[in-house]
């Protein structure tokens, strides 16, 4: 039999309507995993296990009175630690920051307690959110649950782990240039980075957004029903729409559908053979199922990746300069390193042209995919890198350059997901990358779902 925290979303509410499972029971076997596992990887910042249980056995009186409030009423969840939630400090994986509690939830938290969600706790991530890793001068080390040698990848590192390692079935974590699809390369999940403004968040900022991390696309299509909902707050939020995304996800046709292949990056690190592997078997899959895939010239040029890097380094260091000496000496030196290296010599002109370069990119991400329905591409270009690293090339004047197949999607807007193809000789999961245009978040779920079925039987998940 399944263990219960590896059943999936959809399977719980199932049984939790029939009757045959409790939220409480399946709350308490999500906790005791997460026993099992965090003293090895460190997934978590927060458990709220008293608060959980509460929350299990409302959820188990509402669905016995057959008044849930919601098709994941009782399902666990974890949250990512810079997703707010009222009473929690959100320290941003920085021992710098005051952990002040935080006032209110943020909208993502607050759409999934409306929905009886069970939060078990928060997880964690790297310094500022800038680092492609598990390190954490607050949280410490996050590792990957395949192998505890190897990196979960940042910044949803600690969201990937807790849903390689089984944590339950649900988690939602943020991406500005990458941070949920390459944590969902690297932990064998899947994860999508919808189109800016579909889930709302606060604080909003240009290319962030917050998205599902789940171990099927199934999973995912049901929590977007739920975090998707409307909020005030966010200001780039999009109209609100009333797409199902569960009842919408089958039956995508593939005959004839255009998919463009982009191999070559044209900027960053040079893609591994198990990656470019994995993405050409995928390809395959689609064109014996009638799609037409055709190789998609690159748009990305190393100007814009650079423009891009040279932003988000202008960004930090605009943080870290507001800091006392004795706050960023609490700093992982990586970042201030990364930080300052070259931003703080940065003028005006400067930081507009990275800001111009960014734009161009924006502009011939949109026209590039407008050229298909969708586009199959590599999720990262490497395919693991050690636990310790802050990277895949622990260079802090190179930090980025493996998110040249990811940010660029998230300056355009589009929704991008990963989804896991299958597992190297070695037992390592290798995800590919699926694009779609503009708001268009269905139909990457729709491909992905019909991906799911064309790929190779899953290797079983990693075990305490």
């Amino acid at each position: 039999m399944t263990a219960l925290p590896d059943l999936s979303a959809h399977e719980l509410s199932q049984a939790y309507a029939a009757g045959r499972l409790s939220p409480v029971e399946v709350t308490e076997a999500a906790l005791s995993r997460i026993d099992q596992w965090e003293p090895s990887i460190n997934a978590m910042y927060l458990i709220h296990r008293e608060r959980a249980m509460a929350n299990a056995r409302q959820s188990e009186a509402r669905w016995r009175a057959a008044q849930p409030l919601s098709a994941l009423d009782g399902v666990p969840i974890t949250i990512k630690e810079n997703l707010y939630t009222a009473g929690d400090p959100a320290p941003i994986g920085s021992a710098a920051a005051d952990p002040v509690p935080m006032p209110d939830d943020s909208p993502v938290a607050a759409r999934v307690r409306e929905a009886g969600c069970v939060l078990l706790g928060k997880t964690t991530m790297p310094d500022l959110g800038m680092l492609s890793s598990g390190r954490s001068s607050f949280h410490g080390t996050t590792r990957n649950p395949w192998r505890l040698d190897l990196n979960p990848a940042g910044s949803s590192s600690g969201a990937g782990a807790a849903g390689a390692a089984g944590y339950g079935p649900l988690h939602v974590g943020t991406d500005i240039g990458g941070s949920i699809r390459l944590p969902a390369h690297h932990c064998g999940l899947f994860g999508l980075k919808p189109s800016l403004g579909r889930v709302p968040i606060n604080p909003p900022y240009v290319g962030r957004v917050a998205g599902p991390m789940t171990r099927s696309v199934r999973d995912a299509a049901l929590l977007m029903n739920i975090i998707s909902r409307p909020d005030a707050r966010d200001w780039m939020s999009l109209p609100a729409h009333n797409t199902d995304y569960a009842a919408g996800l089958e039956g995508l046709p593939l005959q004839g559908l255009k998919i463009g292949l982009w191999l070559d990056a044209g900027a960053g690190l040079p893609l591994e053979a198990p990656v470019r592997e994995a993405v050409n078997q995928a390809a395959l899959a689609l064109q014996t199922q009638g799609a037409i895939v055709t190789p998609m010239p690159t748009f990305m040029t190393p100007e814009m990746l650079d423009g891009v890097c040279a932003f988000l380094e202008a960004r930090s260091q605009r943080d870290v300069a507001a800091m006392t000496a004795q706050q960023r000496d609490k700093l992982l030196p990586y970042i201030v390193h990364w930080a300052t290296w070259r931003a703080g010599q940065f003028s005006g002109s400067d930081v507009m042209g990275a800001w111009g370069s960014l734009m161009a990119m924006r502009e011939a991400a949109v026209r590039a995919v407008g050229a298909f329905d969708f586009v199959l591409a590599p999720t990262a270009p490497v395919l693991c890198y050690s636990a310790q690293a802050h990277g895949p090339t622990d260079d802090p004047q190179r930090a980025l350059e493996h998110i040249a197949y990811t940010v660029a999607f998230n300056m355009s807007e589009q929704p991008a997901a990963s989804i896991n193809w299958h597992h190297t000789r070695e037992g390592l999961p290798v995800g590919v990358q699926l694009v779609g245009q503009r708001f268009d978040d269905l139909g990457v779920l729709r491909l992905a779902r019909a991906i799911e079925g064309l790929r190779p039987a899953q290797k079983d998940w990693p075990q305490a």
